[in-house]
């Protein structure tokens, strides 16, 4: 296991409820049984806070660690691009290139390849969300 990843899951700022979100949505890894939840609030097209919550493996964690701290105060249609683009992080070895993204290279490494669904689970909840 690296030790990296799980710093990055430790970080737990945004693990928790919104109890007065205005977007949220639920999706379960059926390979691994990974379960996870995002509640966003979303105003004028912006995500102006993120939470989420589940039950998941330390993969699936940090990933929703990381993008919970960098999607908040952009633009749904990035964050919505960005999930698109996520699975060709793997797929097609395609760089990520924009700095505001640069954290998530810590993830999408060839050796997290086996790990790949529990790293994207994340990201398809979001996209959920972002795509209305």
């Amino acid at each position: 296991m690296d030790l990296e990843i799980i710093n990055i899951a430790s970080n737990t700022d945004n693990n928790r409820n919104i109890k007065d979100h205005t977007h949220y949505s639920k999706l379960k890894n059926p390979l691994c049984g990974d379960e996870l939840q995002i509640e966003l609030i979303i105003k004028n097209n912006k995500i102006v806070d993120f939470g989420y919550h589940g039950k998941s493996c330390v993969f699936c964690q940090a990933s929703a660690s990381l993008l919970s701290r960098i999607t908040i105060n952009n633009q749904k249609d990035k964050i919505n691009n960005l999930c698109e683009e996520a699975k060709f992080y793997f797929d097609q070895n395609i760089e990520i290139e924009e700095k505001k993204w640069v954290l998530l290279k810590k993830l999408f490494r060839k050796k997290n390849l086996a790990r790949k669904e529990c790293i994207l689970l994340p990201f398809k909840v979001l996209k959920k969300i972002v795509s209305k």
